[in-house]
């Protein structure tokens, strides 16, 4: 299966990530219900009409634990394929500065770890290939390929963003 790019992102459903910094610590969530439940990741969620990933980035996290992200930086974008289907496009944030102090919500149980120590083994299998490129300061774009169910990659592909060049037009 080969889709393009513009074929995956008008047919997925469009979502962000974000990932609040502080010193050597990244603030992740153990999602309580919904996609990833029972898994760690950022906060983050779906697009919503009229609405900027930027935008959505900053309204899920303040929903899921509480705190404000200012200055969000876009690191990455990542498309979701489960069997022939396309899942999700995802516009991954990443920021040092937050107001507000994390706390627990219907959706999501908020935790501090250190960049060193990530709970991969209780995160999405794709995280372990584009999380160290955040840590490391690389903008990407990635492709993952699961099975149907969402639970195995098949393959997965990184190319150099083109991101930033859009949003500067």
């Amino acid at each position: 299966m080969n889709l393009s790019s513009e074929e995956i992102r008008e047919e997925a459903t469009e979502a962000t990530l974000c990932f609040v910094f502080e010193d050597d610590k990244v603030l992740l969530i153990e999602k309580k219900r919904g996609v990833g439940e029972d898994l760690f990741n950022g906060p983050g969620g779906k697009v919503e009409e009229n609405e900027s990933p930027r935008e959505c980035a900053i309204r899920e996290t303040k929903e899921e634990v509480n705190i404000k992200p200012h200055n969000l930086e876009k690191i990455g974008e990542i498309e979701f394929i489960f069997g022939e289907k396309p899942f999700m496009f995802v516009h991954v944030f990443k920021t040092e500065k937050y107001t507000g102090k994390p706390r627990e919500s219907e959706e999501a149980r908020p935790e501090w770890f250190k960049t060193s120590q990530l709970p991969f083994e209780e995160m999405w299998p794709d995280d372990k290939y584009w999380i160290p490129k955040m840590l490391n300061e690389e903008k990407f774009e990635a492709r993952f390929y699961f099975d149907k169910d969402g639970d195995e990659i098949i393959n997965h592909s990184f190319n150099s963003p083109n991101f930033h060049k859009k949003n500067s037009l």
